[in-house]
């Protein structure tokens, strides 16, 4: 794997116009945040040696470099998730080629669903915890140090400061966020009513089948972590209505325009 994070690493770093401030992966329906950026250097994921393709609808398969309120930004338009079928290894990749690349903070957005019935589709979440549900753990192997560390403290995975910057931004922009947990599951399938209590009961605000195993290397290598979850939908058994992988999209392009705004004062008010 260090082998394959190093050939990704060389061809980067000959594209990249210098060390990116911080890097952003952009959710589902939420890629047009990179069409923002100023003078933007734009590479296809499969043009980057090693580096996994996204196969998930709302999920362009781009690495676009770029500035955004005068900070140098790497953005991924698309993550790849382990419900494509994708090993954790690969799942993490991408975070570990920007920690080597020395990235020093990884800004995760997402659709969720929620839990909470306080919030509705539109609504937007900062996370401060998560719960891992998804039965595997990407740093899972030998123990190595500053690669992958066995046993590396999880208590603050979410920076305390960068969330902080973002409710900033967002008081800034007139846009109402709430903190929250992010619990994941392994999806394909949406959860069941039962999981829904069940991550209701557990402590979780929102669910999504992504993000955690990012935050959890990213902390393992150093980076500070920012979460920023955007829901699509109530979770299952909290209306009558039907799940499904449209409306997500739907809903997340009625809120891009928001969470563009949001994302854009953030990097103004990130220290």
């Amino acid at each position: 794997m260090q082998n394959r994070v190093q050939k990704a690493l060389d061809y980067v770093r000959s594209r990249s116009a210098g060390i990116p401030e911080a890097a952003v992966v952009l959710g589902s329906g939420l890629g047009a945040f990179a069409d923002a950026l100023e003078d933007r250097t734009v590479i296809p994921y499969g043009d980057i040696p090693g580096w996994p393709a996204s196969t998930a609808p709302g999920h362009a398969g781009r690495l676009v470099f770029g500035k955004i309120a005068q900070k140098y930004v790497a953005v991924m338009q698309g993550r790849v998730h382990y419900y494509e079928g994708y090993s954790m290894e690969d799942v993490v990749f991408p975070v570990r080629v920007f920690a080597s690349l020395g990235v020093k903070t990884y800004v995760a957005t997402n659709a969720v669903g929620a839990v909470d019935h306080a919030l509705s589709p539109g609504d937007v979440v900062l996370l401060y915890d998560h719960i891992n549900w998804m039965g595997a753990n990407p740093l899972r192997g030998p123990d190595t140090p500053e690669w992958n560390p066995r046993f590396p403290d999880m208590t603050r995975a979410y920076d305390r400061k960068l969330i902080e910057a973002a409710e900033r931004a967002a008081e800034k922009e007139g846009i109402l966020v709430r903190r929250g947990v992010y619990m994941a599951f392994s999806g394909p399938s949406f959860e069941t009513p039962a999981e829904i209590r069940m991550a209701r009961l557990l402590g979780a605000t929102v669910v999504g089948m992504s993000t955690v195993p990012e935050v959890i290397t990213a902390n393992a290598m150093g980076m500070r972590v920012c979460g920023i979850s955007c829901v699509a939908n109530h979770g299952a058994g909290m209306t009558e209505n039907t799940l499904t992988g449209k409306e997500v999209l739907e809903e997340m392009a009625k809120a891009s325009g928001r969470l563009i705004r949001l994302l854009t004062r953030f990097f103004g008010e990130m220290e």
